[in-house]
């Protein structure tokens, strides 16, 4: 038996749902086989305004959603609105995507003489991998789970979805499920285009079955590991998008510590603690210089998180690896400088602030810790920062927070910090991640696994792969790629082309 729990209360209470059988995860991924056929039938217009309906279907489902999804998360009505309605945006921007078309990165290169030698005809496009699985996050119940950007850049590609639940909000999932499915039937999609799984054991069967063609995971490293481990035993193993880990380290330099340092310390106690800390781009180690004005940021940070109330975590495991991981740092080289209150029954714990020196930073220091804590260390000097950046673990982004008149201290910590993230921020805070074209969301391991994002338009390209026709018959091509279409920008004969233009 399925149960759900509050983490407002730490209540238990049992669902009529149970773990999905092998049997049943056989079934779903064979007719997510069947459905790619005509999910990809429906054209890049009918995918367009089947992700239409589903944001639309979403957004008729919302008060119930936020409700579930507040029982099972605590993270407050305010933020699940907010939350689907970006999920909402993800479908309706891919939708806008697929009616673009670029991200077909059609080509031609006409049959012709070249300096090699005759050269023949070649028609180059991206095309769905195949049936996907995507796996929800805790954090995330709309965003990053069953209705998140994996599952709509999925189906924008052409790429049936079968997703596991995540244990820490099945009903969610479950209505989540439910409007998508209505969604799609309301604009004559597969149904089985997207299916829902329960249970640990359906998960690793899942991803291991032939009929999945690639992975998409946002999680922890530890189960990140595990899952890649079942990947790489198949006989043939599958592109695994994952999502694992990461510290995003903050660096305030001298200027922005004399100019703004009260304001500083505001905004970072909020992005510490926001959601309760259990943001993927959380800032977890802040670089603040030595000095009176480094003191006066510290110590508003301290009064902050002193006076700071508790915060629900997620779930029980995740309360539990806070107040483990927050001890292990204490006891490294970081003791506590401040800690907030934490009155509840259920998975309630204090803001924390730890506090070392730059010069003291070890590997046990750089250990992310999901919940509202963070480590500030300071730093004497330009030598000392840079000497403690090299430590840094890779992650999804960095900040820096600087002058204007600063312009050699800035350009010093980008070309430091560029190689170690994904997204490097100046002078704002890297939680919030807009969903847009130019946006990415990744970065070296243990960041991710990919060079890939999981954010913005660009993440369709997970789940596509490029083929060449050569030679071919105009009638086995894709319109898009049939010498009189020109309604998507397509390279041709080496030269951009875009929609409309006379050649």
């Amino acid at each position: 038996m399925i149960t759900t729990t509050n983490p407002r209360t730490g209540a238990t209470t049992e669902l009529d749902l149970q773990d999905t059988s092998t049997a049943e995860v056989d079934a779903l991924a064979e007719r997510a086989t069947a459905a790619a056929a005509g999910l990809v039938g429906l054209g890049r217009e009918g995918r367009a305004r089947a992700l239409e309906a589903v944001a639309g279907s979403l957004e008729a489902a919302r008060e119930e959603l936020v409700r579930v999804a507040d029982e099972e998360t605590g993270l407050g009505e305010t933020r699940l609105n907010g939350e689907l309605s970006r999920s909402a945006f993800q479908f309706r921007l891919f939708a806008e995507a697929l009616r673009e078309g670029s991200y077909l990165e059609a080509a031609i290169d006409h049959a012709g003489d070249t300096p090699l030698g005759p050269g023949p005809d070649l028609r180059r496009m991206l095309l769905p991998i195949g049936p996907v699985a995507v796996f929800g996050a805790s954090n995330f119940p709309f965003a990053f789970s069953v209705a998140g950007g994996d599952t709509a850049s999925a189906l924008a590609a052409g790429c049936p979805v079968v997703i596991k639940a995540h244990d820490s909000h099945p009903l969610t999932s479950l209505k989540s499920a439910e409007a998508i499915a209505a969604g799609l039937d309301s604009a004559g999609a597969p149904r089985d285009a997207v299916a829902l799984v329960f249970g640990q054991e359906a998960a690793g069967h899942l991803i291991a079955h032939p009929a999945i063609r690639a992975v998409g995971f946002t999680g922890s490293l530890s189960t990140g590991k595990v899952l890649l481990d079942i990947v790489n035993r198949r006989e043939d193993p599958i592109p695994f998008y994952g999502e694992l880990s990461s510290l995003n380290p903050l660096v305030v330099t001298a200027g922005a510590a004399a100019a703004r340092g009260d304001e500083i310390a505001k905004g970072l106690f909020g992005s510490y603690t926001g959601s309760g800390g259990q943001l993927c781009t959380k800032p977890g180690l802040a670089f603040v210089p030595a000095g009176p004005d480094g003191d006066a940021i510290v110590d508003s940070l301290r009064s902050l998180t002193a006076e700071g109330g508790g915060h629900v975590l997620l779930n029980e495991r995740i309360s539990q690896a806070f107040d483990s991981i927050s001890e292990r740092l204490a006891s490294s080289g970081a003791p506590v400088a401040a800690r907030g209150q934490a009155e509840g029954d259920g998975f309630v714990v204090p803001p924390t602030l730890l506090a070392t020196q730059a010069s003291d930073l070890s590997a046990e220091l750089t250990e992310e810790c999901f919940g509202p804590l963070i480590v500030v260390a300071r730093y004497d000097g330009e030598k000392d920062l840079v000497a403690a950046l090299e430590l840094m673990p890779h992650s999804l982004t960095a900040t820096v927070h600087a002058e204007g008149d600063e312009a050699d201290t800035v350009a010093s910590l980008a070309q430091l910090l560029e190689p170690l993230v994904g997204r490097l921020v100046f002078n704002a805070y890297p939680t919030g991640v807009r969903v847009s074209w130019a946006q990415h969301h990744g970065g070296p391991w243990p960041s991710t696994n990919s060079q890939h994002t999981s954010v913005g338009v660009t993440a369709i390209r997970r789940f596509l792969r490029p083929f060449v026709w050569q030679n071919a018959p105009e009638t086995v091509l894709p319109e898009e790629l049939h010498s009189d279409y020109d309604a998507i920008p397509r390279r041709i004969d080496g030269a951009l082309v875009l929609p409309g233009s006379a050649r």
